[in-house]
């Protein structure tokens, strides 16, 4: 799952209105960001298959210290930590950003193929493998994000006309960049372009996200 994540930021912003959105973006991606040094440092492991699945190019091999169940359940705890005593001091503004890190494997576990191990060792791994299915894939992402839209809009109040349409504008952006993400050819076998792509995506849609956020009350 990519921009599908984006919906837990969304919906989860709508309980907690100090949480920053661009924060909440960055969250529910942290794994991810984490990710993809680790595989150019050769600690985690992704090899590039065209055609993997019907929705992705790549096999995802060694991955226990960003997406087993239990370095969620740590970076979750970390993230908590980090913000309940160092960042804001607020229980309930920790709890929502560790709580948008932890969405993430629950996301996955639903699109992946079985390749989320339960620790570092373990050899039970999960995934209910709807990326072997693009349209199935593409749509439950695009629902979750029109759906957390909805919460987001509703719990939230235009104080700029960028406040008014800006949101609205990048949720059908972020849904149509997806369409060849999930549908498009294999771009290139280059681990190196594939880490900086995603990186730049990440953080890219963070600052966009940080700025409308800025434009609603």
């Amino acid at each position: 799952m990519f921009v599908g994540h984006y919906a837990a930021s969304l919906a989860l912003k709508k309980f907690e209105k100090r949480a920053s959105l661009g924060v909440l973006f960055l969250a529910v991606q942290l794994v991810d960001i984490v990710f993809f040094p680790l595989v150019l440092l050769g600690i985690e492991r992704i090899n590039i298959v065209e055609n993997f699945t019907q929705s992705t190019h790549f096999e995802l091999e060694f991955m226990p210290y960003t997406h087993s169940l239990a370095a969620f359940l740590v970076w979750s705890g970390l993230t908590y930590a980090f913000f309940r005593w160092v960042v804001v001091k607020s229980h309930a503004v920790a709890l929502v950003v560790a709580l948008a890190v932890m969405s993430h494997w629950l996301l996955d576990v639903i699109v992946h193929t079985p390749d989320l191990p339960l620790w570092s060792d373990s050899s039970l791994k999960l995934g209910l493998g709807l990326w072997n299915n693009a349209v199935a894939t593409f749509t439950l992402e695009a629902v979750l994000l029109l759906a957390a839209l909805w919460l987001y809009l509703s719990s939230t109040t235009a104080m700029t006309k960028a406040g008014k349409y800006g949101m609205s504008i990048f949720v059908v952006f972020l849904i149509l960049a997806n369409v060849p993400n999930v549908f498009g050819p294999l771009q290139g076998d280059s681990k190196v372009v594939l880490a900086a792509t995603a990186l730049a995506a990440y953080l890219l849609f963070a600052a966009v996200a940080f700025w409308l956020d800025k434009k609603r009350s």
